[in-house]
């Protein structure tokens, strides 16, 4: 499962010569608060969003999304990568302990429910997936949800 670059241009093109229908996350027209997991699947659908704080790298990922609404839960995201990380974005970084614990921290903050946990009474927490670290930018973060591996997204600070 791995995240690719794409061009996100519009809310929802038909299917391309691939035949999968993307759709881009206009999360900026969203506000703050809002996340989504775009867990990986192979559903011919895929997710494309902006990321990388002011390189507004696109991204994307073929799967389904999880939506989720917490006033504030992008506050501390926010923090780390326009804040410690002056909104350069992430990829490839080699990221310093303390930055590093600061990421774990926020993703295990964030709680989701999966369609894979249905007889759970509590959401699940999401975990940094730190397999896949290299890939992480300001809002494009690879987790671990109770439906397998997946990218946590959310408003870009561009």
């Amino acid at each position: 499962m791995t995240g690719t670059r794409g061009t996100a241009r519009t809310k929802g093109e038909a299917p391309g010569a691939d035949g999968l229908r993307r759709v881009f996350l206009d999360i900026d027209a969203t506000g703050s608060g809002w996340m989504f997991v775009v867990v990986a699947a192979r559903t011919g659908v895929i997710y494309q969003t902006q990321g990388g704080g002011y390189g507004c790298i696109p991204y994307e990922q073929e799967g389904y999304l999880l939506p989720f609404y917490v006033p504030g839960a992008d506050a501390g995201l926010h923090d780390l990568f326009v804040g410690a990380l002056k909104g350069c974005g992430s990829r490839r970084l080699d990221w310093p302990r303390s930055l590093l614990d600061r990421l774990r921290g926020e993703v295990a903050d964030l709680h989701i429910w999966g369609a894979a946990n249905q007889d759970d009474v509590h959401p699940a927490p999401l975990v940094l997936d730190e397999s896949r670290l290299a890939e992480t930018d300001e809002a494009w973060v690879p987790v671990l949800t109770p439906d397998g591996p997946g990218y946590l997204v959310w408003q870009n600070s561009d």
